[in-house]
């Protein structure tokens, strides 16, 4: 009788166990096959009851040499949580995204059925000197996605400029695509995402491409200025 308690015991033990490391192990599978990131506050309305801001870009959007919570689009939810509005900001910024790439990558990220869409792609496009007609073609493409889809979102063009690297014509052209893919559109345009930050060595990092965490402060309250009368 004792070993049968004995065993029964260390039985219980094992199954409480097995069952405590599967549910942390598939807690984990789901964090990372999420691939975005979620910068709300969880002291706000259910998940199910708040609209959703999807910021989609790049390395600017990603905060890339910056926090996760240190990056503009946080910055905005910060903002959005001190007002108590109902809304979730949804980071879609991947490092290295060109207006290709995020035109094959749109599809995943349209599932959060987002409310408000800010696009923030092509900077990459003009740093490695890509035919300005493709660039405008993906940015184009990727609107079209999300009007097709969800034709009651509101867009919010984040427009972009570029170093003279390419010749002064190419970098003319390139700040052009956005005002008129805003007219042919009717969009929103923040006419320059880094106005104020981009070419001050004092708000960018060493690279003198991506804004420091006192840059980030700055770009937000740009986007802030073009996305609270849409909110």
């Amino acid at each position: 009788m004792h070993n049968f308690r004995f065993n029964h015991t260390i039985l219980i033990i094992l199954l409480l166990a097995f069952f405590t490391i599967s549910c942390g192990s598939d807690t984990s599978q789901s964090e990372a096959n999420s691939g975005k990131a979620d910068t709300s506050s969880t002291a706000q309305s259910p998940e199910k009851d708040r609209k959703i801001v999807l910021f989609f870009g790049d390395s600017m959007t990603a905060g890339y040499g910056v926090d996760q919570d240190q990056a503009f689009p946080a910055l905005v939810q910060q903002r959005i949580d001190s007002l108590e509005l109902n809304y979730k900001v949804i980071n879609g910024g991947l490092s290295g995204e060109t207006s290709a790439s995020g035109l094959n990558r749109i599809d995943w990220f349209l599932e959060d059925k987002p409310s408000i869409f800010i696009l923030e792609l092509g900077g990459n496009d003009g740093l490695r000197g890509i035919k300005l007609t493709e660039t405008k073609k993906n940015l184009q493409g990727i609107i079209d996605k999300v009007k097709t889809k969800y034709p009651s979102t509101k867009i919010i063009l984040a427009g972009m400029q570029i170093p003279p690297n390419m010749g002064q014509e190419y970098t003319s052209e390139f700040r052009k695509i956005y005002p008129e893919l805003a007219n042919e559109n009717d969009l929103v345009l923040i006419p320059f995402l880094l106005e104020g930050v981009g070419g001050n060595p004092d708000l960018n990092q060493a690279d003198g491409i991506h804004p420091t965490v006192e840059g980030h402060q700055i770009v937000s309250n740009t986007v802030w200025k073009y996305l609270e009368p849409t909110l």
